[in-house]
């Protein structure tokens, strides 16, 4: 059984630094693998014909490759690519890329390593790439943790050819929610918590435009909640074979809490596809 310390996950959450986001995915990860069955990391988009973990997810991947028009791109830098997944994905639709994942933590990127695309142990913030040198810079449900977010855009200012794409999809709050609305996900929700108007902010003064934007949190966090009540029973007896009950109820108590804010309209998801 893999031994958490709620004390180290509670302070992990609540600091954020970088060394608490790669402590905290690196403990935390594997139970979403046990949970899904998969290696991606992300909440999945969700519908009729997607609806279960693995090909919610995928859907996610297929419709961010849409959206960053990957069809046209040749050199893509992946930033907070988990354990590559998605690269992997991506690189088996559109066999033309390039790819370049880059993950500050060693140990997913390591985990993820695969021939079809190049991998690099760098912050967010400091990549090891030369000015205007890749079309796309991808960020999937990751930069809710770069710190600071100015500079990894300014990073990706840099990076980008003058006709190239910044595309990130994340996790958001609306109106500054407070504590007592966020509840439970105040101590789950492992990230910066973000509000739209802030995301905007950040990019506009970074110099981006943005070209795209969809919201689809009801279609991410409602259809994922109603899953795992759905199939709890199972879930529970995977998950509890290597992480104590106490572990397995928070994250139940935060999926609810994760639900009951989507549909309230404190939490949501941004897709946005952006351009110098």
């Amino acid at each position: 059984m893999t031994s958490i310390n709620p004390l180290d996950v509670l302070l992990w959450t609540l600091r954020r630094n970088e060394k608490d986001v790669i402590n905290l995915y690196s403990t935390m990860s594997p139970m979403m693998q046990t949970a899904t069955g998969g290696e991606m990391l992300n909440f999945g988009y969700w519908d009729d014909d997607h609806n279960t973990p693995i090909t919610a997810q995928e859907n996610l991947c297929n419709y961010f490759g849409i959206v960053s028009e990957l069809e046209n791109a040749k050199n893509v830098i992946d930033v907070g690519s988990g354990l590559s997944a998605p690269a992997k994905y991506w690189k088996k639709q559109y066999d033309n890329l390039s790819i370049y994942c880059v993950n500050i933590n060693y140990s997913q990127l390591h985990s993820g390593k695969s021939s079809n695309h190049n991998s690099f142990n760098s912050s967010s913030t400091m990549m090891p790439f030369s000015s205007k040198s890749v079309d796309r810079i991808l960020a999937l449900e990751s930069s809710q943790h770069f710190k600071p977010y100015s500079d990894f855009l300014s990073e990706s200012k840099r990076i980008l050819s003058e006709d190239g794409l910044l595309v990130l999809a994340v996790p958001i709050t609306i109106n500054s929610p407070s504590a007592n609305k966020l509840g439970i996900l105040k101590f789950t929700w492992s990230s910066e918590h973000y509000s739209l108007k802030q995301i905007h902010e950040f990019l506009n003064d970074a110099g981006f435009s943005i070209s795209e934007e969809k919201l689809i949190g009801p279609s991410v966090y409602d259809p994922l909640a109603d899953y795992y009540v759905a199939n709890r029973d199972r879930l529970q007896k995977l998950i509890i074979k290597e992480y104590s009950p106490m572990i397995e109820k928070i994250l139940f108590k935060s999926i609810q809490k994760m639900k009951q804010a989507s549909e309230s309209r404190i939490i949501d998801y941004v897709l946005l596809k952006c351009h110098l």
